[in-house]
């Protein structure tokens, strides 16, 4: 039999990528930190509740399990926070009322505990598919961000299937490979779960609440929540491509949508709105698509590396610029040089 050695070695690996994290970043993944070690203690829980019959690590191991999933979701939707965020504790209360009242209220624990991890799931599925408003994070990471929160989705999807397997083999089979399966998931799921936190946080810069928006000089405009008129957004659109074409703000590799926000004096869920209404694209395609064409100058007439264009052109990572390039272009960057060169022979 199997004596779980797994979960404590990805606890330890965890809990050493938290503190190298918090070593180096302090200031901005502190949220990634404390998920991190969240995970560590779970896992490390998941080993000792199978290599020790103590009753404690019975207990608390579920109820740890059950926080995962609601850690996850606040700090995915930190950038717009719920104004019911307390709401969120409900399910791990649930847990814990069925841990401390067993056997004389027989709530169905394992049932909970894969509804948190559905609920959660699906709600962060739909959430990154939503486009969120991910004001703080550069443009240039916006992708890389989105792409994160739909694999925590569905990782913690993965996990209900997982209790669900667990439940039905100890229906079938009375538990003979549920240590099997539990360790499975735990080296694939918290892993992951913690690395799509950690892109989260470390993209996510820390906010200076003092930072306001300049005044805007358009007339005022109803609620940000409320749809924007036609000409609200047409104004607000020409305005950003104004500051687009003036200054180069595309430029800044770093730039943000709360510092368009600041540039423009216009609430950053305006701009958003705006853009979305006008062009029917994301904010952060519409500023790759004027980086794309301060690179597609430079490819034409300069010698410069194909590095250092991108960089120039306010992209972070060749492969953003490579994805971005051919999205709008049609061709990689390489190809569209050479297309170039030789239409001029």
């Amino acid at each position: 039999m199997l004596a779980i050695p797994v979960p404590f070695v990805v606890s330890l690996l965890l809990l050493l990528l938290a503190v190298t994290l918090y070593v180096r970043l302090a200031g901005q993944a502190k949220s990634a930190c404390l998920f991190l070690a969240l995970c560590a203690a779970t896992t490390g829980m998941v080993g000792l509740r199978w290599t020790a019959d103590i009753a404690l690590f019975s207990m608390a191991q579920p109820l740890l399990a059950s926080l995962i999933p609601v850690a996850a979701w606040l700090i995915f939707t930190h950038a717009t926070p719920n104004r019911l965020a307390y709401l969120h504790v409900a399910g791990p209360i649930l847990v814990a009322v069925s841990l401390f009242t067993h056997p004389f209220l027989a709530l169905p624990l394992d049932e909970i505990i894969t509804a948190i991890y559905l609920f959660y799931g699906i709600a962060l599925v739909r959430y990154s598919a939503k486009e969120p408003l991910l004001i703080h994070v550069s443009f240039s990471h916006w992708e890389s961000v989105k792409r994160a929160e739909q694999v925590a989705g569905w990782m913690l999807l993965f996990s209900a299937l997982i209790d669900a397997a667990i439940s039905l083999d100890f229906a079938v089979n009375q538990g003979k490979y549920s240590l099997y399966i539990l360790t499975l998931a735990h080296l694939v799921l918290l892993p992951v779960l913690a690395i799509a936190v950690i892109i989260v946080s470390i993209n996510t810069p820390a906010v200076d609440d003092g930072a306001q928006p300049e005044i805007s000089e358009l007339p005022k405009a109803p609620s940000s929540e409320s749809l924007l008129t036609q000409d609200r957004a047409d104004e607000i659109v020409a305005r950003l491509d104004k500051l687009m074409r003036e200054k180069a703000s595309y430029l800044d590799p770093d730039l943000t949508l709360a510092a368009l926000s600041r540039k423009l004096g216009i609430p950053a869920k305006q701009i958003s709105m705006a853009v979305n209404q006008v062009h029917q694209k994301s904010i952060s395609r519409v500023v790759n698509e004027y980086r794309i064409e301060h690179a597609k100058q430079a490819l034409l007439n300069t010698d410069e590396t194909i590095t250092h264009i991108l960089m120039n052109a306010g992209f972070q990572t060749k492969s953003n610029f490579n994805r971005e390039f051919s999205r709008i272009a049609g061709v990689t960057p390489s190809a569209f040089r050479k297309q170039s060169a030789a239409q001029l022979r």
